[in-house]
């Protein structure tokens, strides 16, 4: 923390973060809560906050990497808010704006997550950014894209290898190319990890 002004990890937290990556600009702030935790490997999770950008990591999240690198991503003064007891598992989260994501929120394996259009299609057709919500205790499934101004009601599950360019109420399962809503999903809170 010496070394990274802005970066607060709680005593608490995993003292397998010491073989985490962290990137943090000028004014940019990242809190780590109680009990989150990782494995020790080298590249296993990088976390880069951009200027004046603020990424908080609820308590007991497991930021898990052994089957792939957990990447997270603020650019100049973007947000990204992770809820108490989420699940990342190798998964990819990229702000402009902001991310919201709730409480017993899991990302599968090579999801990723993006509030904005990565580039300017041409002069006249400019980058589009729009905030992203996740829901408590929602489920996103392996290889999973959801797209800028997405908002997932709570308890919903997306299945794998969907593309998420709409928003779900609660309780929803969709899955597709693009998703749709295939169904409803009960009462997610007491599901095991």
């Amino acid at each position: 923390m010496a070394r990274h002004p802005g970066l607060s990890i709680d005593p608490e937290a995993s003292t397998n973060l010491a073989s985490a990556h962290f990137a943090l600009a000028p004014g940019a702030r990242l809190t780590i809560g109680a009990r989150v935790h990782t494995e020790r490997c080298a590249g296993g999770v990088h976390i880069s906050v951009a200027e004046d950008a603020q990424v908080e990591i609820g308590a007991e999240t497991w930021l898990r990497s052994d089957l792939g690198p957990v990447r997270i991503f603020a650019f100049p003064g973007a947000r990204i808010r992770i809820g108490r007891e989420g699940f990342l598992n190798g998964c990819h989260l990229s702000s402009k704006a902001a991310l919201e994501i709730g409480d017993r929120v899991w990302i599968g394996p090579g999801s990723r997550v993006f509030d904005a259009d990565q580039h300017d299609l041409d002069a006249e057709r400019r980058q589009r950014i729009e905030p992203v919500r996740i829901g408590d205790h929602c489920w996103i499934a392996a290889d999973v894209t959801i797209l800028r101004g997405v908002e997932i009601g709570e308890h919903s599950v997306v299945g794998t290898r969907s593309v998420l360019a709409r928003s779900l109420p609660p309780h929803s399962l969709a899955y597709g190319h693009p998703a749709e809503l295939r169904g409803t999903i009960g009462d997610r809170s007491r599901v095991p990890v």
